[in-house]
């Protein structure tokens, strides 16, 4: 059941990224209200993932007990704190319309987008990858697996709008400012 969720999920966010939010970047300049929801609806499915289809004993993030080695029950609780307030911080930051794509004037340049061009797809990768650190299986890691496999689906569709939109000053922004982290550059 995790691997058919998992392949249908990998099929609906290319089809919502490629093609659907692609095609409005394209043509609209902006999100309209369909394809922001079908994005929203996306990540939702990623990440209620573990409850959905994990094993029975997949412990919430609040579970200390029940990390397989105590420290890692408060490593993970970092990881998903940050993740926490580096993806939510930075909507905040930014603007519930322009984090869901439906105001693009402008290329934002400042705040947490000095360090990396996708701080709240990063922040949402340190809440997936503090979840897997609590609870090590091979379901955590399909699901680290697959949230990078569709932030990067829905990030290469934002670079390219990026890049038509903005051209020459996006260029410099992208030499500057790394996709991720420097490190994982």
């Amino acid at each position: 059941m995790y691997l058919l969720f998992a392949t249908l999920l990998l099929l609906a966010a290319y089809i919502v990224f490629q093609k659907i939010v692609r095609r409005d970047y394209l043509t609209k300049g902006k999100l309209s209200w369909p394809s922001s929801f079908l994005q929203l609806l996306i990540f939702i499915g990623l990440m209620c993932l573990p409850y959905l289809y994990n094993p029975p004993n997949w412990s919430y993030f609040w579970d200390f007990e029940a990390a397989s080695e105590f420290w890692l029950g408060y490593l993970g609780f970092f990881l998903i704190i940050l993740g926490f307030v580096v993806a939510f911080g930075t909507m905040a930051w930014f603007g519930l319309r322009r984090a869901f794509g439906r105001q693009t004037a402008g290329l934002i340049q400042n705040g947490p987008y000095r360090w990396t061009r996708n701080p709240q797809i990063l922040g949402g990768y340190l809440l997936v990858i503090g979840s897997a650190v609590q609870r090590p299986s091979l379901y955590a890691l399909g699901w680290v697996i697959l949230y990078g496999i569709i932030a990067q689906m829905m990030i290469v569709t934002e670079e390219e709008y990026l890049q038509i939109q903005y051209g020459e000053a996006y260029d410099h922004y992208c030499a500057r400012v790394p996709r991720y982290l420097r490190i994982l550059q």
